[in-house]
């Protein structure tokens, strides 16, 4: 396959001959087999041009380009239901389905979204972002199917790093008991996000690698074609099983009910469309086991399965990405927390399974022993963080604010309500732009504010934010949790030595006696920007960093209030239990009567997009924050 060396951002992608005729999926039916391998082919270079310019998840979808094609040749969307775990290797879906001429588009505003989504197309039965969902929800598509007397086929499709979560196990469980008519494919190319870990993970690599055990389930399936009759298929499956016995006594799908087959090469195309024909006429539950290699076609993708895994714009030439001017917050997390460790021999360091996204992959580095990846399992990587602090270690916790809501049940029942100091750390709390809704941070203060026990904080600039993380390592009377942007907040340079910060101490900026500002992390710039529109009316204004969501430094917010005639409030979170929300009772708490306005995320889902226009859009802008603020005060402000 040959890829163009340079793509022009300003021309439409060109789609190859084939692909360009693709506009639903029977379009794929109507191919001679010797067209599919050619299909392959331009869908990886469609696939590897469209995302030098938008950025999005490459490496999983080069791998899945010989499966989805199968997947569409043998079966039949949307009667027939396929699910993708996560959903972020449903590119090549979205591409077979209709949607090739807007690739593109993906993760821009208005373009295709990132994941599968019910929104988007009838093809997409069901929206992910989180992995663990799929099996699941399969299931019950499948169960409902069979209350209904309906005859389609339903095909969840589950990378190997998905078999660590709870509901995919849970699921498993319940399969055989529910249904006789199910497909799990696991797409087995040993990565999630990063290297996959734990005993599954090895359990799956021994299945991959165990050449005693292919060659006999090769030589059923040739006595099978062979001869002929019921007679010999019962024999043969008897051999087979006898064999799996002997050499894996304890095949795990098979102790779950279901049918298992493979592994076998998941980019070997004629072979999985002669299986997924053959596995369509079974009554039982199965399990295809197929080996891919993510970022196939695509050499970069191939050297860095971890960088392509998702990615911004890069250089097809050679997958090379522009280097960013100053550090990330996720950069300074796992540097300054990598600091702390080396002087304090209790702290540890925990992922679940994003030690690139969080950056702990530092820690990893220089403190091995102390560090853990506990794979796709927030639950469990809270409660493990539980245990370990009753032993005395220091645990700091990393995973994104949208994925902590996974591990809600541990904060409340194990964290809060034991006053365990274990240190939740979100990444990408606030808007995460491009990954859309699945993605946003912007639950988190409203998930947390209300539990007993807890210290949440946010910074307003870099600086702020490794006195914060020095400041949760050396508290030890209950849990903490800090929220951060992705990227960087304002590339602030970081002081040699921490400050050590008094807990619900805010930090007043500006006094003032007419409005009073208060900005929340991110959102600061924001309302430093207001105060000198405001100021520009002849204004009087009042400045606050609140530093701390809870505790909040109700003296002086209160005194504050109290000499002004409206408060405006900054967050990037939605309003709804946010941060102004907890403004609003500490004033009412104290009988302070006074207009409260919100700057912050509606009651909705967002769309993805970056994240300015989509400030604009919602109108959480300076001006409209300055407009929101004046219809309080019509005889203070001159024209």
């Amino acid at each position: 396959m040959k890829i163009p060396m340079t793509s022009d951002c300003s021309k439409p992608l060109a789609l190859g001959p084939i692909l360009s005729t693709i506009e639903s999926p029977c379009d794929v039916k109507k191919l001679h087999d010797d067209q599919l391998l050619a299909l392959c082919d331009e869908i990886r270079r469609a696939l590897i041009v469209a995302l030098s310019k938008t950025g999005g998840h490459l490496g999983p979808n080069l791998g899945v380009v010989e499966l989805c094609v199968a997947m569409h040749r043998v079966f039949s969307s949307p009667e027939d239901r396929m699910l993708f775990d996560v959903s972020h290797q449903g590119y090549v879906h979205k591409m077979l389905t209709g949607r090739a001429k807007q690739i593109d588009t993906i993760r821009t505003m208005g373009g295709l979204n990132g994941f599968l989504l019910r929104t988007e197309s009838p093809h997409d039965c069901y929206g992910a972002g989180h992995a663990g969902t799929a099996l699941s929800a399969a299931l019950g598509m499948a169960a409902a199917r069979d209350l209904s007397g309906d005859d389609f086929h339903v095909v969840a499709v589950a990378g190997d790093a998905a078999f660590t979560c709870g509901p995919t196990l849970e699921a498993l469980n319940n399969i055989a008991e529910t249904t006789q008519k199910f497909i799990v494919v696991l797409n087995d190319n040993e990565w999630s996000i990063d290297k996959n870990v734990g005993a599954i993970a090895r359990y799956f690599t021994a299945l991959q690698t165990h050449s005693m055990y292919a060659a006999v389930r090769s030589k059923a399936a040739e006595f099978v074609e062979k001869v002929a009759g019921k007679a010999a298929r019962t024999l043969a499956h008897r051999v087979e099983e006898g064999a799996k016995n002997l050499l894996f006594q304890n095949v795990l799908f098979e102790k779950f009910g279901m049918r298992y087959y493979g592994p076998i090469d998941g980019h070997d195309l004629p072979l999985l469309i002669r299986t997924f024909e053959h596995l369509k006429t079974l009554h039982e539950p199965v399990v295809l086991h197929i080996i891919t290699e993510k970022g196939r076609g695509y050499q970069p993708a191939l050297d860095n399965p971890g960088k392509f895994h998702g990615l911004g714009t890069y250089k097809i030439e050679d997958g090379s990405t522009d280097a960013t001017a100053t550090p990330t917050c996720s950069e300074i997390f796992g540097r300054a927390v990598t600091n702390f460790a080396k002087k304090d021999p209790k702290i540890v360091a925990i992922t679940a399974a994003m030690p690139g996204g969080t950056k702990l992959d530092i820690f990893k580095q220089e403190l091995p022993d102390r560090y853990f990846d506990v794979g796709i399992a927030e639950e469990h990587a809270a409660l493990f963080a539980c245990g370990l602090s009753t032993a005395g270690h220091r645990p700091f916790l990393a995973i994104y604010s949208t994925f902590m809501q996974r591990a809600y049940d541990m904060i409340i029942h194990d964290i809060a309500l034991q006053c365990l100091p274990v240190r939740l750390c979100m990444d990408r709390g606030g808007l995460s732009g491009d990954d859309g809704p699945t993605h946003h941070g912007l639950f988190d203060i409203g998930y947390l504010r209300h539990i007993p026990n807890i210290i949440h904080m946010q910074p307003k600039d870099e600086d702020e934010f490794v006195d914060m993380l020095y400041t949760m390592s050396r508290y030890d009377q209950g849990p903490t949790a800090i929220r951060y942007p992705r990227g960087t907040i304002r590339g602030t340079p970081v002081k040699k030595t921490p400050e050590l910060l008094e807990i619900g101490k805010a930090e007043l900026c500006a006094d003032g006696s007419d409005v009073l500002l208060i900005g929340l992390g991110t959102f600061f710039e924001m309302a430093e920007q207001t105060k000198i529109l405001l100021e520009e009316q002849g204004l009087s204004v009042a400045l606050i960093n609140p530093r701390f969501i809870k505790p909040l430094d109700a003296r002086l917010i209160t005194d504050m209030a109290k000499k002004c005639k409206v408060v405006c409030t900054f967050e990037d979170h939605v309003l709804a239990n946010g941060f102004g929300s907890s403004i609003i009772e500490l004033l009412h708490t104290h009988g302070i009567l006074m207009p409260v306005e919100r700057i912050g995320w509606p009651d909705a889902f967002i769309d993805h997009g970056k994240p300015d226009v989509l400030r604009k859009i919602h109108r959480l802008t300076p001006q409209d924050a300055l407009h929101q603020i004046l219809r309080h005060l019509p005889s203070l402000t001159r024209c």
